[in-house]
């Protein structure tokens, strides 16, 4: 599902934070591979974006980015999280099979349904957010509920943002990963390009400084780029759905857009290692979520052969899950 921290498990695997993270669902929009080094392992981690019910034609073509990494890998290592207290009985379904079971979480009742059909192969249970359960015996009814909705080779309690379980959850993947050749140079940490993550981390200090629907109708396109020895020069598109989104972003007088691009080339220079100029326009482009010839223009590609089942209870959100219970 969307918000469990995927992403915040591969930055945590790679020892930095190459993925965005944000506290709004929805963060994660294509598949990023991170190859990560465990002992003589070379694991080859696909962060997926999470599934939902698709609204936009964007939406549909992430929950297909996430099936198709599914279906093409050799280990598929499923996240939730945990229940801060029991789920209430007026919330439970009625007694039925095992995918009815109260102690699933919303919305894995269809992931683990739909992905039966799409990952063949082995799979892993992470819960994620062990730190927010104060009675840890309330622990063992979830753990068996996914016990008898799916076969899991392992179930593996995590705190990922305070990096407790990680280790046993990488050298649990590496032992059931098949094995083989390197498939990545000693040297690989992902295989996209650096303006990628220019896009990524222009949207994520849009993501961690506003709230709600501006997020969610933004995108990032990339103009110009020149980069010598000691400085990378860029600019870059930020659009919008709506005027009002626009004046938003802008701020008064250009503070908001000013902290975005401080926020933004901070986390460029992060990863390039040398000095980055970054202008940012803003632009309305009204329902860009929906016109596949502006969604490639972007970026997000469509999953070639996959149509992704559009059965999920959660749909694309204007604003952050809440704890059903």
């Amino acid at each position: 599902r969307t918000n469990v921290g995927k992403s915040t498990l591969l930055n945590a695997a790679l020892g930095e934070p190459l993925a965005i993270t944000s506290p709004l669902p929805q963060t994660t929009r294509d598949a990023l591979l991170g190859v990560v080094r465990r002992g003589a392992a070379q694991i080859a981690f696909l962060d997926t974006p999470g599934l939902h019910r698709p609204r936009t034609e964007l939406g549909r073509r992430m929950n297909a980015a996430a099936y198709e990494s599914a279906r093409s890998a050799d280990l598929v290592v499923m996240m939730t999280d945990v229940w801060t207290k029991p789920p209430k009985e007026q919330r439970a379904l009625p007694a039925g099979g095992p995918l009815d079971n109260p102690w699933l979480r919303p919305g894995d009742r269809e992931v683990l349904e739909t992905l039966a059909g799409f990952a063949p192969g082995p799979r892993i249970l992470l819960v994620n957010k062990v730190d927010l359960l104060r009675d840890k015996t309330q622990l063992l009814p979830q753990l068996d509920a996914y016990a008898k909705a799916q076969e899991f080779e392992a179930f593996i309690p995590v705190s990922v943002r305070r990096n407790d379980g990680v280790d046993a959850a990488l050298d649990e993947i590496a032992r059931l990963l098949p094995e083989g050749p390197a498939g990545f140079d000693e040297d690989t940490l992902t295989n996209r390009p650096v303006l990628f993550f220019v896009r990524e981390y222009v949207r994520e200090a849009i993501l961690n400084q506003f709230a709600r629907e501006v997020p969610h109708a933004v995108a990032v396109s990339i103009d110009a780029a020149e980069e010598s020895a000691q400085l990378l020069s860029l600019a870059a598109t930020i659009h919008v759905e709506k005027v009002g989104q626009r004046k938003i972003l802008v701020g008064h007088v250009g503070e908001q857009i000013k902290a975005i691009g401080i926020a933004a080339r901070q986390r460029i220079e992060s990863l390039v290692d040398k000095q980055v100029h970054l202008k940012l326009f803003v632009r309305v482009t009204p329902h860009w979520k929906d016109m596949p010839r502006q969604l490639s223009e972007m970026g997000y590609d469509p999953a070639q052969g996959i149509v992704a089942p559009e059965v999920l209870r959660g749909e694309e959100p204007d604003a952050p899950e809440t704890d059903p219970s």
